[in-house]
């Protein structure tokens, strides 16, 4: 076979993390009950925060589009992931496996960039009390948000493009639940260096350059609270900081693991540790920033029966 037929690929087989069918029955209602979950949790935030006016902040909004990430992020992957546990047809097409990588980076990216963008708020809001409604403007969010989206949709057509390029012989199974980009390359007979080495480089570039954003935004935050006298107000300027730090250091742990690490040292550990940013960390945002927080508490309490909403939380 050659080269030209080898790059023709018209489907995948997307097996999953196990072929029993006895745990395929038990993988599909533990991620059915994981993507309710996480649906009915981020869309709670999303109405909460755009049916109360007191949460029409810059916070708020970057955390409505946060959740707003997270349900497309869950809704590209766990859907098609439920339907090959339930059926014997575990095929996805070439294209189709390579629209969902896109959606999968470019989501990825997106949920990445808006945490930096909260820091950045966190950073004004604390540091900058004084010029925050000013800095913080409608339109100066609006853009950070339309610059969040833009790098995010060209990074991911970026590597999707590149993996276009790639050749594929001899097995077609995914051991997988969706096609993630470590996977492919590992089906791969073409050389895979150039791109291995593109996506370790911007990897790491739009990955750990936020990063860094947010290590220096906190250490800043953490010097100017330590200089309010009050105990009290203390705990209130850093109450908000505390739930972006649950959330970025659950989605960072889980992204390093996998992604800054050579491709032949990838393995089943790292699947799991893919689920983990890929299911869990969407499904656990909502809880992370409604637990602690008492204006969502508030909003939630609104928008929600008051027996329910106890019930829920």
């Amino acid at each position: 076979m050659d080269g030209s037929n080898h790059s023709r690929v018209s489907e995948f087989l997307l097996l999953g993390i196990s072929e029993s069918p006895g745990q395929q029955r038990v993988l599909f209602w533990v991620f059915l009950s994981m993507y309710l979950v996480t649906v009915v949790g981020n869309m709670l935030i999303i109405l909460a925060i755009g049916s109360d006016s007191r949460l029409h902040t810059p916070m708020y909004f970057f955390l409505a589009n946060l959740s707003l990430t997270d349900l497309f992020f869950v809704t590209n992957t766990i859907p098609k992931m439920l339907v090959n546990l339930q059926s014997q047809n575990k095929a996805i097409s070439y294209a189709g496996c390579l629209t969902q990588l896109y959606f999968l980076v470019s989501l990825v990216t997106l949920d990445n960039l808006i945490l930096a963008t909260m820091a950045y708020d966190r950073y004004v809001a604390i540091c900058q009390p004084l010029h925050y409604v000013t800095v913080m403007s409608p339109g100066l969010c609006v853009s950070l948000l339309a610059l969040c989206w833009a790098l995010s949709v060209l990074y991911g057509l970026t590597l999707t493009l590149l993996m276009t390029r790639v050749t594929f012989c001899g097995s077609r199974k995914i051991h997988y639940i969706f096609c993630e980009m470590y996977v492919l390359l590992r089906l791969a007979c073409s050389d895979t260096q150039v791109i291995h080495t593109v996506l370790i480089a911007t990897g790491a570039f739009i990955f750990l350059t936020p990063f860094g954003f947010m290590i220096t935004s906190y250490v800043r935050i953490v010097r100017a609270i330590l200089q309010i006298p009050s105990a009290s107000s203390k705990y209130k300027a850093f109450s908000p900081c505390a739930s972006h730090l649950a959330v970025v250091s659950l989605f960072y742990g889980t992204l390093c693991m996998v992604y800054l690490q050579p491709l032949h040292t990838y393995s089943m550990k790292d699947s799991v540790a893919t689920v983990m940013y890929a299911v869990v960390t969407p499904m656990m945002n909502p809880f992370i920033y409604s637990l602690r927080n008492k204006d969502m508490h508030g909003a939630l309490g609104r928008l929600l029966p008051e027996k329910g909403f106890h019930r829920w939380i």
